[in-house]
C-alpha cells in the first residue's frame, strides 16, 4: 500500500480519546490516525460531550460512531475500542475548590473531586505502567476527563505519557473555548500534575480549514469512509443552517487534525515553553510559575496536515477512475 516503511525506532504508541459524535470534525481525525504509519493504535477511547447533552448518552454516541468509523474503514475488530467516563469531573462538594487558591500559583495544583472509573482510565494506567522503548501519547480530541481520571487513579503514570490535546482559548488570556468547557476540572487536573503535555489551542487549531467543495472533490470520492465524512458533514452544516454565528454556511474547521500534525512533526519553530497555567471556571487562564514547562503550539502547517490527509485517503481508498 505504501511504498514506504517507517523504521520502528520512530515508532509512537498511541491512544486517541475522542468525543467523536460531537461535531464533524473527529471523525475526520480518526481516520487520519488510523491510516498513518508511524502510530501504534494502542486503543480508541470514547469521550463524552456532556455540555450538549446531560443525560449520560454523549460517551456512548461517541462509542457507537468509533466503531462506525471502523467498519466504514474495513477495519473492525482490529483495535480495543474503550468506554470512558459518562460525565465530567466534579469538584469536591465537601472541599470545593478555591479559586483564590489557585490564583495564587501554587504547584502543583490537584483539585479534590469526584470520577467515575472507566475502563479506558484504566488502560492508560496499564499502557503507562508497560515497559516498551515506544514513547505513548494521548491525542485527546474533546474533554479532558479520561486522562484526568487515570491521573487520580494512580498518579505514578504522569511521567509515562504525554497527552496531546486540542484545546484552551488562546493564550495567555483565554476565552470561551468547547473542549475545555466539558470539563474545566478535569483540564486542571491534568495541567496541574507532571504529566507531558502538548497544547494547541483555538487560535492555532482553527488554522485547518476547508471548504465543503475541496471535501466533495480530495474526500467524497474516497470509499464509503469518503463518503461519509463527507455526507455527515454537511447533514450538520445543514442541521445548523438557520444559526446565522456558526457555522459559515460553506466552509468547516478540522481542528481535531493537529494531532497528527505534531507526532508527525514537532516543529521547535512551531511551539513555546512556559508553565502550565491552570483555568478559571471562566475559562481564563491563571499563570501558574513554579508548574513544570508544557509546549503550547502557536502555528500548524494546514497545508501539510490536509494534503498528507486526503494522500493517505487516494493511497488507501483509491477513488474510482
Amino acid at each position: 500500500m505504501y511504498h514506504y516503511t517507517v523504521p520502528k525506532a520512530k515508532h509512537l504508541r498511541v491512544i486517541v480519546d475522542t468525543d467523536c459524535k460531537n461535531e464533524a470534525d473527529d471523525q475526520f481525525a480518526l481516520t487520519h490516525h488510523l491510516m498513518t504509519p508511524r502510530f501504534d493504535i494502542m486503543a480508541i477511547n470514547a469521550a463524552h460531550f456532556e455540555v450538549r447533552h446531560h443525560d449520560g448518552t454523549s460517551e456512548g454516541k461517541s462509542y457507537a460512531e468509533i466503531q462506525k468509523i471502523l467498519k466504514l474503514m474495513g477495519r473492525e475488530g482490529q483495535y480495543k475500542v474503550l468506554h470512558g467516563s459518562r460525565h465530567p469531573l466534579q469538584y469536591d462538594p465537601a472541599e470545593r475548590a478555591d479559586e483564590s487558591h489557585m490564583l495564587s500559583g501554587s504547584a502543583p495544583f490537584l483539585p479534590k473531586v469526584t470520577y467515575e472509573e472507566n475502563e479506558a482510565s484504566r488502560f492508560l494506567i496499564e499502557e503507562a505502567l508497560r515497559d516498551d522503548p515506544r514513547p505513548l501519547f494521548v491525542v485527546c480530541l474533546g474533554a479532558l476527563t479520561n486522562v484526568a481520571t487515570a491521573l487520580l487513579m494512580n498518579p505514578d503514570i504522569a511521567e509515562r505519557f504525554t497527552c496531546v490535546w486540542i484545546g484552551g482559548g488562546k493564550p495567555p488570556v483565554g476565552d470561551w473555548e468547547f473542549n475545555l468547557l466539558q470539563d474545566v476540572p478535569a483540564a486542571n487536573v491534568v495541567f496541574g500534575s507532571k504529566c507531558g503535555l502538548w497544547q494547541v489551542p483555538k487560535n492555532v487549531y482553527s488554522m485547518i480549514k476547508v471548504s465543503l467543495a475541496e471535501l466533495q472533490v480530495k474526500v467524497r470520492p474516497h470509499g464509503a469512509i469518503g463518503e461519509y465524512l463527507f455526507r455527515q458533514m454537511v447533514e450538520l452544516n445543514d442541521e445548523y443552517g438557520e444559526n446565522l454565528g456558526w457555522p459559515e454556511g460553506e466552509m468547516w474547521c478540522l481542528g481535531d487534525q493537529p494531532t497528527v500534525t505534531v507526532l508527525l512533526e514537532a516543529n521547535p519553530n512551531d511551539y513555546d515553553l512556559v508553565p502550565a497555567p491552570l483555568f478559571m471556571r471562566d475559562l481564563t487562564y491563571i499563570p501558574c510559575e513554579k508548574n513544570r514547562t508544557i509546549r503550547v503550539f502557536h502555528r500548524v502547517d494546514s497545508r501539510f496536515t490536509l494534503e498528507d490527509f486526503f494522500a493517505k485517503l487516494e493511497i488507501n481508498f483509491p477513488a474510482e477512475r
